[in-house]
């Protein structure tokens, strides 16, 4: 059986990704690899950044309000956090693209924070099951 991941805007493929390694040709997969190891940092920000439950609750806060932006104040009321834990984890999230701050003591979900975090909490999470449900048939 051939696993396929498939991202689609408007009902068109945009992108498609076969999940087994002998879907693919062998110089590709290799290219694909390295490319992989050549954003190492990249990644490792992002995974780094939501790393902390802390973090992913700050991102799950801010990913709910309307605007995207949530104040340092917010982040301590709302979360029941004390100074030192916001300006540290809003640090984290901002070095990992996922928030800005965008005046004194205001933070913005960016638009790429926003799909990176749907996609690493509940899309990544999703497909994990998925493949685990299929492992166990």
């Amino acid at each position: 059986m051939t696993l396929k991941l498939q991202l689609v805007r408007d009902g068109k493929i945009i992108l498609e990704i076969p999940l087994s390694p002998m879907d693919w040709p062998k110089e590709k997969l290799e290219t694909e690899f390295e490319a992989f190891e050549e954003d190492f940092q990249k990644f490792s920000s992002m995974f780094d950044a939501l790393s902390n439950q802390t973090r992913l609750r700050m991102m799950r806060r801010m990913v709910q309000e309307e605007d995207g932006t949530m104040s340092f104040a917010g982040f301590m009321h709302d979360l029941d956090l004390n100074p030192k834990t916001v300006w540290e984890n809003s640090r984290k999230l901002s070095d990992g693209g996922f928030l800005k701050k965008t005046g004194r003591g205001t933070f913005h979900c960016s638009e790429f924070g926003q799909s990176a975090f749907i996609t690493l909490s509940l899309a990544l999470r999703r497909l994990l099951e998925s493949l685990e449900e299929m492992e166990d048939i």
